[in-house]
């Protein structure tokens, strides 16, 4: 460790909380800012509001180590830090742009209570040049002629493995407008000195939106191949390996299913090619990627209509609420859009998910249609077919010559392409994926 001084990070919801649990690993004295006064009660007692691996461990390790804190004052950690981490939410408004709204506020706020010298850095995912749009806010709005720089060093946190890439990174960005504030990031990231990459404010924003578009990109485009296997009688999981051993392509992010979620990739794309729009750039791609990408809910619905041949009266358990696994982050997850085709259709539904069900409770009620089940064998109780929208473990290693047993008709229908068709096959099941033969 090298930085002295406790660092702020203002907003701790999945970025955010991450972030300070990290530095605090490190040996760093941070505070985390939120103005939900109930989360900051609960992390105070060592209850975080998101599941991720390895928060609730680390959490009240450095609780009892008093390296971290939590408040819901603003400015009691504006006249207290001098480096100030932004990293409150930015939701995408109903026109595709991202919503600034928190991140002004929260510039405004810094602006009328700067004591001394101060570094903000921008680690929301923003739009390019917002950066230097806080940097006028805060000008507008400065309460006395104290001195300060603007940075940019965008997260690139995996939810379900945001500690993992927290402390193993493939690289850190940070743009920076001034050597003083360089200086300061390096000295912060010390540790992790060969994975940075400088550079300038705009840069470092681009990265981030231009990275999230192309993980995109690759997931609409094995999808899109693995309706033409499906067509054809292929194997996507077999030509997405084929394709991933040659270097330039490579594995990640070629798994065929129903398509991406999450409040990251669709609420990113979608601004990305809205500011291509604005400096009137053709990001016609990222449109066609998102269409492909909500398309996959009418495809697996079909599927299921196929499978089942009439839908009144039919259950089907439904495993997988969260839009990836260890997480219970269900924004923007496709299994909601399923669930409200198929109710509209006119299915009964038994849910099950190992981390989410407090969070689809919110959304989904329960009544004659939903049912919120305590387990996957549950869930596929005197169902007609059994639905894996989410590739959690445990769902891998289901005995399912168990669940056939309890199941009216033994169909399972595979929407992360996750289980063995043969072995489910041999077990005498049948099974549908997503252009998996």
């Amino acid at each position: 460790m090298s930085y002295k001084n406790t660092i702020g990070i203002i907003g701790v919801g999945h970025v955010g909380l991450p972030t300070v649990l990290g530095f605090a690993e490190l040996g760093y004295n941070v505070i985390g800012v939120d103005e939900d006064k109930e989360k900051i009660s609960n992390l105070l007692d060592g209850k975080p509001s998101i599941f991720e691996p390895k928060i609730v461990e680390l959490l009240n390790k450095h609780l009892s180590t008093g390296l971290i804190s939590f408040t819901d004052n603003l400015v009691k950690a504006v006249k207290s830090c001098e480096v100030l981490f932004v990293c409150v939410g930015t939701p995408q408004k109903e026109n595709g742009e991202a919503d600034l709204s928190q991140v002004e506020r929260v510039a405004i706020l810094i602006a009328q209570n700067i004591n001394a010298y101060k570094l903000i850095v921008e680690k929301s995912t923003v739009p390019i040049k917002t950066s230097q749009w806080i940097k006028k806010c805060i000008e507008m709005h400065l309460a006395n002629n104290e001195e300060f720089d603007i940075a940019s060093n965008p997260e690139f946190l995996q939810e379900g493995k945001a500690m993992d890439n927290f402390f193993n990174p493939d690289r850190i960005v940070i743009g920076i407008e001034s050597k003083k504030g360089e200086r300061i990031l390096r000295e912060i990231y010390k540790p992790f000195k060969e994975k940075l990459f400088v550079t300038n404010l705009n840069t470092a924003e681009m990265i981030k939106h231009a990275s999230n578009s192309f993980l995109a990109l690759k997931i609409s485009f094995i999808n899109m191949v693995s309706d033409l296997c499906d067509a054809t009688d292929a194997d996507i999981h077999k030509v997405a390996k084929g394709i991933g051993m040659d270097p330039r392509i490579g594995p990640s992010f070629l798994d065929a299913g129903i398509g991406y979620g999450g409040y990251c990739l669709p609420k990113d794309l979608r601004a990305f090619a809205k500011i291509g729009d604005q400096y009137q750039v053709d990001f016609s791609l990222l449109k066609q990627v998102d269409q492909i990408n909500e398309r996959r809910i009418d495809i697996l619905v079909s599927k299921v209509i196929n499978a089942l041949l009439k839908f009144d009266g039919k259950t089907i358990g439904i495993l997988g609420l969260s839009f990836k696994p260890n997480t219970d982050d269900i924004r923007e997850a496709p299994s909601l859009k399923i669930i409200h085709q198929l109710l509209e259709k006119g299915y009964l539904l038994r849910l099950y998910d190992p981390q989410a069900m407090d969070n689809i409770k919110q959304v989904i009620p329960s009544n004659s249609k939903v049912i919120f089940t305590s387990s996957p064998y549950e869930a596929a109780e005197q169902s007609n077919a059994l639905l894996i929208l989410t590739n959690w473990d445990e769902f891998i290693t289901l005995d399912f010559s168990k669940i056939k047993l309890t199941m009216s008709s033994p169909v399972i229908i595979d929407g992360r392409n996750c289980l063995n068709p043969e072995e489910i096959k041999r077990l005498g099941l049948k099974y549908y994926s997503m252009g998996r033969s």
